[in-house]
């Protein structure tokens, strides 16, 4: 239970902050539906069920360098095996902003690939509304082959905008890498998913 008072006070704090439900819940790496549960629960309102969700905390990894690395050369792996399985290559690694930048910088590096950064944007007025651009600080997409790097894959919706974009700058993603991936996909829009862990629920 400890946890989940966290979880809620944590939420309470990012809301507070100025942050949406949507922001919220890529932050804390549950899904939305979680995320109003859990503001819902702070006023002391536990007549609503739970949701049934899992709560992702990589901080373990995040916060150490040489954790990173090793993890990001272990996404590298897995990358190239899907590589030699279809017979293809990557020009380019796209992480996502916020949290799969760091992983994307360093298989950039392992790779020897170029690297490029998405930053999601959400429409204030409704945060289902997801949108998003390339930062002109990295390499430009455009008819490239890329990897695209995140975290946490929660309902799939972050990566599928991604994945419109880079295909509207006829950029191919060849496959995406991710720590976890919460909604067990083996593709998203026809791009194979390789997660270092994949949470299947059973219920």
């Amino acid at each position: 239970m400890k946890n989940i008072e966290n979880l809620i006070q944590k939420a309470v704090e990012l809301q507070s902050n100025g942050l949406t439900s949507r922001q919220i819940a890529d932050e804390l790496n549950v899904s939305r539906d979680t995320v109003t549960w859990l503001l819902t629960r702070a006023k002391k309102d536990v007549s609503t069920p739970a949701p049934k969700d899992i709560s992702v905390n990589w901080t373990n990894i995040g916060k150490n360098a040489y954790r990173l690395r090793n993890i990001s050369k272990v996404l590298c792996d897995m990358v190239l095996e899907t590589l030699e399985q279809t017979d293809d290559d990557v020009d380019l690694i796209v992480g996502i902003g916020l949290s799969g930048v760091p992983l994307a910088s360093l298989m950039a590096e392992e790779l020897g690939t170029d690297l490029a950064v998405f930053h999601v944007h959400y429409d204030p007025a409704d945060d289902r509304n997801l949108k998003g651009d390339f930062s002109g600080n990295f390499s430009d997409v455009r008819g490239k082959k890329c990897v695209i790097v995140d975290d946490v894959i929660t309902s799939g919706s972050t990566m599928m905008a991604v994945i419109q974009r880079l295909r509207e700058e006829d950029c191919k993603p060849v496959t995406i890498a991710v720590l976890v991936d919460k909604k067990g996909a083996e593709v998203i829009s026809d791009v194979p998913v390789r997660a270092l862990v994949r949470i299947v629920r059973v219920d």
